[in-house]
């Protein structure tokens, strides 16, 4: 057996571990919370995704002999072993038994909110933290990015065309998967549509139109061979007098019993050779074929190429979607917010910051959704341990607040995934997840969807809660002086 998953962790959190077992502290169980403080791409909103990633490492965590024998080796400043053999093989014998709950991949989510819920022994919640937030930040990050592309191109397929730009393989098949999620159709990537059932798509590259003597016979070989398959990349030279030339091909493939799929334009000025493009293709008889675009497309972009006229009907895009080009990372983070010895109550916690949006949530938390007439109006984050109310508190301004009454409808998101260690959630297939994410998109305003200075969806604490908030931060805070 080689190295696992296991090891797929920061050392500080196997420091922190070792420390907890020696001061007898390991079982003592404790209360973590996946979140993100910001939306992502200066944007109104997220999509959760990365669950099933974490279910898989979850599923199958153990430290296997060669992992251990690798810690074993770890030395300190002092040339002694980090690890004692005794903590060793006591990683050996590991097994996980926390309870988890989570949001459902698909789902829309806001600052604040506790993406991930971990209870249980506190050595445990603590190894686990830093895979949990790898996969779960970039996921959630190019999903985002993805539904963001999505809502730009107004009903057009997106397709995922990132594979070469992607951070590594692994950057490439999780991130197409999330891109998926978001409500991208299609990849080139064909190992993600193997392993994930995404349609794929492509066509040919410059290379193949460069090959041959013309463009012309390149494009008539193409189609010779790819019959079903014959949307033709028209900018290797002259990009107008290729769209011509694909015409051309596209009689013959009809006197064939096949058709001109489309064109793909991969430079230039995409707005006027859409235009003039479609204007040729619909004069020679060829109103139905696809006119397809990439070169450095976001979300801005297909925008401005929409307020342009573009005909464009497909769009190719990235670098800027497989590497979340704009944003680099969610900065999503895993807090302790209660700790308890077993079967004792809950005592909450929290952690203090000279920055407002840097101070914890104390308690062991949900996130309850409002909605009224199909449309979501608010988020409650709430401790279980209370009885709710019906109003919620900005944790960072305590003079916005907001009630809800009874002519709505609430759902808490955070479902259970294990309990004791034991899977209890079945994952649905990606497709479900998909429309998942296309349901949940339409539940929210257009105001809050929009690229420039979109508007901020209420999240906030229930009024108990930040009453408990309030309180322990002041206490804190007169402990400290």
């Amino acid at each position: 057996m080689s190295h696992t998953l296991a090891l797929f962790t920061d050392l500080y959190q196997l420091t922190m571990a070792y420390g907890y077992w020696k001061s007898g502290k390991e079982e003592e169980e404790a209360a973590f919370h996946l979140f993100f403080r910001e939306n992502p791409f200066h944007g109104g909103f997220a999509v959760a995704a990365g669950l099933q990633s974490v279910i898989e490492y979850l599923d199958a965590l153990r430290f296997s002999a060669e992992d251990l024998h690798y810690l074993a080796g770890l030395r300190g400043s002092d040339g002694q072993a980090l690890f004692p053999a005794a903590f060793i093989e006591h990683l050996r014998g590991l097994r996980f038994t926390c309870d988890v709950d989570a949001i459902p991949e698909g789902t829309v989510v806001f600052p604040h909110e506790p993406l991930l819920r971990v209870c249980g022994p506190i050595a445990q919640a603590q190894i686990i933290e830093s895979a949990l937030l790898n996969f779960t930040n970039f996921q959630t990050l190019i999903a985002t990015k993805a539904a963001r592309l999505v809502l730009a191109a107004k009903g057009d397929p997106v397709v995922d065309f990132g594979l070469r730009r992607a951070q590594g393989i692994d950057g490439a098949l999780s991130a197409t998967r999330a891109a998926f999620i978001g409500g991208v159709g299609s990849t080139s990537n064909v190992l993600a549509g193997a392993r994930f059932g995404i349609p794929v798509k492509g066509t040919h590259a410059h290379s193949w139109v460069m090959s041959f003597p013309t463009e012309l016979e390149a494009f008539e070989k193409y189609a010779e061979v790819m019959p079903n398959n014959a949307t033709l990349l028209v900018d290797t030279y002259n990009t107008l007098e290729g769209v011509a030339h694909a015409i051309e091909v596209g009689r013959k493939l009809r006197e064939r019993g096949h058709d001109l799929a489309g064109i793909r334009l991969d430079s230039g000025d995409l707005a006027y050779l859409s235009i003039e493009a479609r204007r040729m293709l619909d004069e020679a008889g060829f109103p139905n074929a696809l006119i397809a675009a990439s070169n450095e497309l976001d979300e801005q972009v297909i925008t401005s190429l929409k307020d342009q006229g573009a005909a464009i009907n497909l769009w190719g895009v990235g670098t800027r979607l497989i590497t979340a080009y704009d944003q680099p990372a969610l900065g999503g983070v895993y807090k302790l917010s209660a700790v308890r010895s077993p079967g004792a109550e809950w005592k909450p916690k929290v952690k203090l910051s000279e920055q407002a949006i840097k101070v914890s949530t104390p308690g062991v938390l949900n996130v309850r959704r409002f909605v009224k007439n199909g449309e979501a109006i608010g988020d409650m984050i709430w401790d279980q341990g209370d009885d709710v109310t019906n109003e919620i508190v900005d944790p960072l301004d305590l003079t916005r607040r907001k009630q809800f009454g009874s002519d709505v409808t609430a759902t808490d998101l955070l479902v259970p995934v294990y309990r004791g260690g034991n899977r209890v959630y079945e994952s649905p297939a990606l497709p479900e997840i998909r429309a998942r994410a296309v349901e949940q998109m339409a539940m929210f305003h257009a105001g809050i969807k929009r690229f420039i200075n979109p508007h901020r969806y209420p999240v906030g604490l229930e009024h108990q809660l930040f009453d408990r908030k309030t309180r322990l931060v002041l206490e804190a805070r007169g402990h400290q002086s």
